[in-house]
């Protein structure tokens, strides 16, 4: 490990990569600290417990939207205007050409996604600006106004960053900033359980059946992650001109967890929706309604379960077209071995996704309701570990690794992975 570790600094490029990449990282965890002017921090502080739509995105901004900062709505608008897009280019026409048509097509899709930020982010800063005005100073419409731009100009400079990082540094950046900011809560968490330990309120052999069971976890979510069904194509000799084409065999790989972590997000907001709104609200019968959806109550827990399921096929739907990919088989002279092109290959692929992902659901509603069964067996509270953040803290992770493996590769040294 150590020698693949070297070798990523002999390479001139890539190590320039990985200290411009790190250098991004340092002026995302400062402008987490930077707080915005005329809010009380302290009040704000108190709204985020466990259970709450704000601690998870307290938890996707590092930090960040506890503290009130110029970060506080970290990279969130750019990722819901990015879900919106996907999801409209199956029914828009003209974003499904643009789609198809490579470079071209994506760069306009990403300039409609960088407006789309722009304007999610000034609804959403409009909103949390008006929802938090108790712990504004002075808010008149002109603080509101002024503290909304402010987060704005925050999430758009986290969008440049995420961009520049994509460009110039290793992985995808705009996955390695949710990324900082999940793994920059661990100190914290470490805290927290010694705090616990020093109390006596929990014991060593708390904390190492909590270990062997995070150990289990990250290795059930790696596995999982990568697990594909290839489903083989065989591809007719054809000729054209003097030359053979074609004649070998390759397959497709169909990914368990298609959906990523989409279907966690949208239950969880989903779910989460009804308490948030409780803290501002103070009627009976919307506390009542409340309580029933209190993070971890059954039915809350059941809801949760069925609705993770519910997206995951949704969303495997809308991501996934199976139709073009029978007609991309069909149209390059491919086949599956035993069926005819056309309906028969759709109906085939569309049969294998239905399976896969149902073992994918499972997967991710198994994961997402981790975190209780942790605080079950270990007893050890106020430590979030699972669903949302190690889903997407594993992906990033390999997706990067990939991505640094390919370029020593490329160089003729020896990578991380064998």
């Amino acid at each position: 490990m150590l020698s693949a570790l070297n070798n990523i600094f002999k390479i001139t490029e890539l190590r320039q990569k990985v200290l411009f990449t790190l250098a991004m990282f340092i002026v995302f965890r400062a402008g987490t600290h930077i707080p915005v002017p005329g809010v009380n921090a302290s009040m704000i502080e108190q709204l985020f417990t466990s259970g709450n739509l704000f601690g998870l995105l307290d938890m996707f901004s590092g930090g960040a939207l506890s503290k009130f900062s110029i970060f506080a709505m970290s990279i969130t608008p750019y990722i819901n205007a990015s879900i919106i897009l996907q999801l409209l280019t199956v029914v828009v026409p003209t974003l499904e050409r643009w789609s198809k048509e490579g470079e071209e097509g994506r760069k306009k899709i990403s300039k409609i996604n960088r407006y789309g930020t722009v304007v999610l982010g000034f609804i959403q800063a409009i909103g949390m600006a008006y929802g938090l005005k108790v712990a504004i100073n002075n808010p008149s419409p002109f603080s509101i106004l002024m503290i909304a731009i402010t987060l704005t100009a925050g999430t758009v400079l986290l969008m440049w960053i995420g961009e520049q990082i994509t460009s110039k540094g290793i992985g995808n950046g705009i996955s390695l900033i949710i990324f900082a900011g999940i793994v920059s809560r661990l100190p914290d968490g470490l805290k927290v359980m010694a705090q616990y330990l020093h109390a006596g309120t929990i014991n060593v052999f708390n904390l190492i059946i909590f270990a062997l069971i995070a150990l289990l976890m990250v290795a059930f979510v790696v596995a999982i992650t990568v697990a594909h069904r290839k489903v083989p194509v065989q591809y007719a000799k054809r000729v054209v001109g003097r030359k053979m084409y074609g004649g070998h065999t390759s397959y497709i790989p169909l990914k368990v967890n298609q959906a990523g972590v989409i279907p966690i997000i949208f239950a969880s907001s989903v779910l989460m929706f009804p308490v948030t709104i409780a803290q501002f609200v103070k009627v009976p019968w919307v506390q009542t309604i409340a309580g029933y959806f209190a993070w971890g109550t059954p039915l809350q827990t059941t809801i949760y379960i069925l609705m993770i399921i519910f997206f995951t096929y949704f969303y495997t739907a809308v991501s996934m077209n199976i139709p073009d990919m029978s007609d991309n088989i069909k149209r390059y002279g491919g086949f599956i071995p035993g069926l005819r092109p056309g309906k028969p290959t759709t109906d085939y692929l569309d049969k294998i996704m239905t399976r896969i992902t149902l073992a994918g659901a499972i997967f991710l509603a198994f994961i997402a309701i981790m975190p209780n069964l942790i605080v079950w067996v270990t007893g050890i509270s106020g430590i979030y570990f699972g669903g949302t953040a190690l889903l997407i803290v594993v992906g990033v992770a390999l997706d990067t690794m990939k991505q640094i493996e390919s370029l020593i590769l490329m160089r003729h040294y020896q990578g991380f992975m064998k």
